[in-house]
């Protein structure tokens, strides 16, 4: 807990200065001010974070946490627990979703086994961080051990700092773990106050038979575990997953070293809500990708402020959606270091036609 308050101390609110200095090379460019919308925001808040302007490209790099879940036992899910370790190696094998839009957006991507029910033992391309083969039921009981959960977040926090002495200087979030819908929606349940009917919903496609048992699963988790809202660790490690956690430390480590986060799906929006939880000023360093079509998505950006880029229906995870937004802030700043001002160009100015 030590290291983890190190981490979190070492977060401050963003600074007044990098906005003054993005608005004002915006506003310096060939166009009426604003009129590039979001794009704009979205370069305002890209120097903010940073407190410079870069350089393009982007050091992009997706990060993929995997880990399976032991409440996969209740059938909650539609895919058998196997289908974690096997789309890991797909990941490794460059044939998955996210592969082919990281691939698109420039951004490498790092598959980290947080806790996969396989020996995998020692595979080019894999971070190897498993705490253990999974998660326990948390039905019947906690999903892991305080210490667990604090050891998963330390893995994401030195991640990111891995990241930062790189020179990655825009990251995004990902998962895999068949089965994770189920303990983000306890998170979120939890975190945002929220019945537990208004955050779950049908993750990989179960039917309506399932969800309603899907729902009994979180609120006897609930039940028997007694999660202490007030103590995000404790809701972590009683209802969470070590992929989640490893996210929640991504989020904090990349705040700390002021590198900026484009957060995924729902089970990453659970993370980042006890990311925040943790530490306020994180939610200053995200940006949502995407509004998943999850409904407890909706709830937790809400809950964090969070104006998502894109709402395309989607709900696959592994960071799909962080690849796609990725994109967008990289337009962003491109607008603001490639686009001529007014001067260079020679385009008359609003100023000057008064």
């Amino acid at each position: 807990m030590k290291r983890l308050q190190l981490v979190i101390g070492r977060i401050k609110p963003l600074e007044e200065s990098g906005r003054i200095l993005a608005q004002k090379r915006l506003n310096s460019l060939t166009k009426p001010p604003g009129s590039l919308g979001r794009l704009e925001e979205l370069a305002t808040w890209y120097i903010q974070v940073t407190g410079k302007i870069p350089s393009p490209p982007l050091k992009k790099v997706i990060c993929v946490f995997a880990g399976d879940h032991g409440v996969v036992e209740e059938k909650v899910s539609v895919y058998p627990q196997a289908v974690t370790a096997q789309m890991v190696y797909n990941f490794l094998h460059g044939g998955a979703a996210i592969c082919v839009l990281a691939r698109q957006a420039g951004a490498d991507v790092r598959v980290i086994d947080m806790g996969v029910d396989h020996p995998f033992g020692k595979l080019p391309g894999l971070i190897d961080r498993k705490i253990d083969r999974g998660t326990r039921n948390m039905r019947l009981g906690r999903a892991m051990s305080r210490r667990q959960a604090l050891s998963a977040i330390a893995v994401g926090c030195e991640l990111a700092e891995e990241e930062a002495r790189r020179g990655t200087n825009l990251l995004g979030t990902g998962e895999m773990g068949i089965g994770n819908t189920t303990p983000s929606s306890a998170v979120t349940a939890l975190l945002t106050g929220s019945p537990v009917e208004a955050v779950t919903g049908r993750g990989t496609g179960i039917d309506e038979p399932t969800l309603r048992l899907k729902r009994t699963v979180i609120q006897d988790a609930l039940r028997v575990n007694r999660p202490n809202p007030d103590d995000p660790i404790d809701v972590l490690a009683k209802v969470g997953g070590y992929e989640i956690a490893g996210i929640v430390g991504l989020l904090l480590g990349a705040a700390a070293h002021r590198i900026p986060v484009v957060v995924d799906g729902f089970i990453s929006t659970a993370a980042a809500l006890v990311a925040v939880a943790l530490a306020p000023e994180v939610k200053e360093y995200l940006v949502a990708a995407h509004r998943s079509a999850e409904s407890g998505h909706r709830i937790a950006l809400d809950k964090l402020g969070l104006d998502p880029l894109l709402d395309l229906n989607m709900r696959l995870g592994e960071g799909s959606g962080a690849a796609l937004g990725m994109g967008l802030v990289e337009s962003a700043v491109r607008i603001l270091t490639e686009m001529a001002t007014f001067d260079e160009a020679g385009v008359s100015s609003p100023e000057r036609e008064r």
